[in-house]
């Protein structure tokens, strides 16, 4: 049977197929994703697909008969890295890494099979030559005998060389690289994309073989090609970090196998990537005087407490309209706050220009960090330094209430581990706390006039 040219439409959120082009998708409603791919009908007839799946795989069982228990995973490397996935790379699983163009995935994932002892790694690149690979490797410094390197991008040549490596884990150097010999269209489409992924999901749940899959990343920092390749695989990690600080940071964005909110930090160097053990003292700024304007809050990402350092600077507004801007933190949550602590606190700051800064490139979704926005925010105004001993966990609510945050205990103990000698909480937090096993005085708060008043007198 000969193939024949179709050409269809996508939809770059869902996936969904239209034959006619569309402004608005049918299926999800999202305006302006349709995208163009050609593809070649009747093709699949004389390709012989590579199964890995098996008749008795495929049969239905019932669910008192599956064999149960916990996921079975391989302790990688690194710390960082088993953080973010949950405690280990589960086998069978399927983990897809963006980011960036030279923020670090190659090396990262490069490092992590240069670095598992003990176990076979298959490192397959469509954008690097063997060479090229070899050079990175040397300039990372370590060596494994059974990592394995493929310059291939053609998904049935990659699976006949899995099946004669045996790996027992694959990285895949990048997905948008990788072409089927199933679908007649260019690397990088959608439909090369959609397929490619999901021909690798079936090797790596039939072979209970874990992939990592590199992906690129659009201008709106989203996943290049369609959302149904963030539907195929079980882990979605976003590696991320401005190029002017060394710290790139690992983020959870999906995971079927534990939290979706942990973060892993790393440190870029000429040897690699380091991991950030400990990244509250190196978050924190090293300051030889007192400066007005900086706050340090005492954050959660996942399961991991953080200290980190928030900078605000309030001035007179030099051309009439205040200026307010933001790094690091939502710039419509700096402005309901500017507006509580008008209202409610009687501080005029209408007239003023705010700009509000998290130091170290991070970025910060935490609620507990408005406490210590609101008191950067008073320190600069009033041009009173804040004691670098202090730090600050609390949400600001609209009434001007300072409301109790989640897992205090440990955000008190990080604070304490740090040296800090005063934390300010919210007084509903105090319910049940054993304050005295701690070094450091909690000091609780219901208002934000209190902390004011607390603070500045």
């Amino acid at each position: 049977m000969s193939s024949k040219e179709k050409i269809t439409f996508f939809c770059k959120e869902c996936g969904s197929e239209s034959l006619k082009w569309f402004g608005k998708c049918p299926a999800c409603g999202a305006w302006n994703t349709c995208a163009e791919s050609t593809v070649v009908t009747g093709k699949s007839k004389n390709v012989q697909k590579n199964t890995f799946i098996s008749a008795e795989t495929a049969m239905p069982q019932r669910v008192g008969e599956i064999k149960g228990g916990e996921e079975q995973r391989i302790v990688l490397p690194y710390g960082e890295l088993n953080r973010v996935l949950g405690g280990g790379l589960v086998l069978g699983s399927l983990t897809l890494v963006g980011g960036e163009p030279g923020i670090g995935k190659s090396t990262l994932l490069l490092q992590m099979a240069l670095n598992l002892k003990g176990k076979k790694v298959l490192y397959i690149s469509g954008e690097e030559s063997l060479s090229q690979i070899k050079m990175r490797a040397d300039r990372i410094g370590a060596t494994n005998e059974d990592c394995y390197i493929l310059a291939e991008t053609d998904t049935s040549e990659i699976a006949r060389h899995f099946k004669e490596v045996s790996p027992d884990v694959v990285v895949i150097d990048s997905i948008q690289t990788v072409e089927s010999p199933l679908v007649d269209a260019t690397a990088g489409s959608i439909t090369q994309i959609r397929e490619s992924a999901a021909e690798l999901n079936k090797i790596a749940k039939a072979s209970h073989v874990p992939f990592f899959l590199i992906g690129h990343i659009t201008k709106d920092g989203s996943i290049a090609g369609p959302k149904v390749l963030e539907h195929i695989v079980d882990t979605v990690l976003q590696f991320e970090g401005d190029r002017h600080y060394g710290f790139r940071i690992l983020r959870t964005i999906k995971n079927r196998f534990g939290s979706s909110s942990e973060l892993g930090i790393f440190e870029m160097s000429a040897e690699g990537l380091r991991e950030v053990t400990n990244p509250s003292e190196v978050l924190l700024s090293q300051r030889d005087e007192e400066v007005s304007g900086i706050a340090i809050a005492a954050t959660m990402e996942g399961q991991r407490p953080m200290l980190i350092e928030t900078q605000a600077l309030i001035s007179t507004a030099a051309y009439g309209t205040p200026q307010r801007s933001c790094t690091g933190f939502d710039t419509r949550r700096m402005n309901m706050l500017l507006a509580v602590l008008e209202k409610r606190a009687g501080f005029r700051l209408a007239s003023k220009d705010a700009f509000l800064n998290i130091a170290g490139g991070m970025r910060v979704d935490d609620p507990a960090i408005d406490m210590a926005v609101v008191a950067a925010i008073l320190s600069s105004n009033a041009d009173i330094p804040i004691p670098s001993n202090v730090t600050f966990a609390a949400e600001i609510g609209l009434s001007g209430e300072v409301r109790a945050v989640t897992r205090i205990e440990a955000r008190i103990a990080e604070a304490d581990k740090l040296g800090f000698k005063r934390i300010f909480v919210s007084k509903y937090n105090v319910k049940g706390l054993n304050a005295k096993r701690f070094n450091i005085e909690v000091v609780p708060v219901a208002t934000v006039y209190d902390l004011a008043t607390e603070l500045f007198g």
